[in-house]
């Protein structure tokens, strides 16, 4: 039987293949290490971490709590071995790194369905595939993704600015309005001039991260930080992204002395993110400077922003929801190349592609969860984002519909997750044929 090929066996393309084997279809899966080594990975195990040893916090109210139950809920991998190689870290969910991926790679090279090759790929194989080549995508293979989908569809830079929850914002602080009276896409929150001072020095004053040597680049001109640009001088940032020209408040009449924009980033309008705010601060830096704009004091940060070397594709141009190029049958792709951050996200979306590679090679359509899910969610952001300015997501809120009713913020997620996981759960059960190992009562 002709076996589907998953390339890149990080936590992506390593829940890829076990739920590909799960389904009774052999796999090739590649990987180039150690024969080719990356600068960010010390060894050649699957699933190696290479940053933080943690899949997210856990519980009814948190986002990521919801993708680890749909996850363990359809029997991953990559849950079972964060179950066993645990480690304490209070609300979240921690792994000993090195027990993690050897109890990964250890259940993969058993697997009788499972061949690993250790090679680097250079060019997309031939036969139904699954992309999971990570952040650090090797050159040959992206000049194939380029050569078959162009250069304006990869990226290898990743300078995004904060999103935060539209629901979070102080409107009565905001107005709506595009420059030189274009149409009112934007939300803006105008600053005074002793606001602008405050928040310049703050920024001069913010603690940065330091990034690890693989992710030292150049900044290129177009993607500056937001913090590099204050420190050249007072007035960058007014002739830059905060500029206030062509932008008339319309309870003053006058242009603000200085602007924040936030741009609708979904579809839903449920997540804008700060325009030209990219930025490479340490998260609680960001998230004390953003309560310092004017609309935004409580303000829900759904993703931080990031500056740091990464490969993905721009997936609203290219994937469909259910992960498969939409001009290329067959052909998945998953984790950070699709367009994800984080570990469980990198998993979750291995799964989807994973299962959906199965079903092409038994004939069936692929699919893909429900909206009211995590998984559900963030793949529908994939595949429908604002193209032009498109930007990788993790797992938030504002990812599902929210709740109807009156009642708290803890009591309105913990709504949500009983409704997503259910129809998570739902979703599973629904799928012919059935996903081996999956569970269909794992709800608290």
């Amino acid at each position: 039987m002709e076996r589907v090929n998953v390339v890149g066996a990080g936590l992506a393309g390593s829940e890829a293949a076990w739920t590909l084997a799960r389904l009774g279809v052999p796999v090739r899966l590649y990987e180039m290490r150690p024969k080719r080594m990356t600068p960010a990975h010390a060894t050649e195990r699957f699933a190696e971490i290479v940053c933080s040893n943690s899949l997210g916090g856990e519980g009814m109210a948190n986002a990521k709590g919801l993708l680890q139950a749909e996850m363990r809920a359809a029997g991953s991998l990559i849950m079972e071995a964060a179950a066993r190689a645990r480690v304490p870290a209070g609300g979240a969910l921690a792994v000993d790194r090195e027990e993690f991926s050897a109890l990964i790679t250890e259940r993969l090279a058993a697997h009788p369905l499972v061949e690993v090759v250790r090679e680097e790929v250079t060019a997309i194989p031939e036969g139904i595939t699954v992309l999971a080549t990570g952040p650090l995508t090797s050159e040959a293979l992206a000049e194939a993704l380029k050569g078959r989908f162009g250069d304006h569809f990869l990226a290898y830079y990743d300078a995004a600015s904060p999103i935060v929850l539209y629901e979070s914002i102080d409107l009565s602080k905001c107005f709506r309005a595009g420059r030189y009276g274009q149409e009112a896409d934007y939300l803006n929150c105008p600053l005074t001039e002793e606001e602008y001072r405050r928040f310049h020095q703050a920024l001069l004053e913010a603690q940065r991260h330091t990034p690890h040597d693989w992710e030292n680049l150049a900044f290129f001109e177009a993607c500056v930080p937001v913090e590099e640009l204050a420190r050249r001088g007072y007035q960058t940032l007014l002739f830059g992204p905060m500029k206030p020209v062509g932008l008339k408040d319309p309870r003053t009449g006058k242009e603000p002395f200085a602007v924040v924009q936030l741009r609708q980033e979904d579809k839903a309008g449920r997540m804008w993110s700060l325009v030209g705010f990219q930025t490479g601060l340490k998260w609680p830096e960001q998230k004390r400077l953003l309560q310092m704009i004017p609309g935004l004091e409580n303000a829900e940060i759904v993703r931080y922003g990031v500056m740091h070397r990464n490969t993905y594709l721009n997936a609203p141009r290219l994937l469909r929801e259910t992960l498969e190029f939409q001009e290329a049958e067959g052909l998945f792709a998953a984790g950070v190349l699709a367009g994800v951050e984080g570990y469980l996200e990198s998993a979750a979306t291995g799964f989807l592609a994973g299962l959906n590679a199965a079903r092409r090679h038994l004939g069936l359509p692929p699919v893909a969860p429900p909206e009211a899910s995590m998984l559900g969610g963030l793949v529908r952001f994939l595949a429908t984002a604002n193209p032009e300015n498109f930007q990788p997501m993790n797992a938030n809120w504002g990812l599902v519909p929210p709740v109807e009713g009156r009642m708290g913020k803890r009591e309105k997620r913990e709504a949500m997750y009983r409704r997503g996981l259910q129809a998570f759960q739902d979703w599973l059960a629904s799928l012919k044929p059935p996903v081996p190992g999956a569970q269909v009562a794992v709800a608290p």
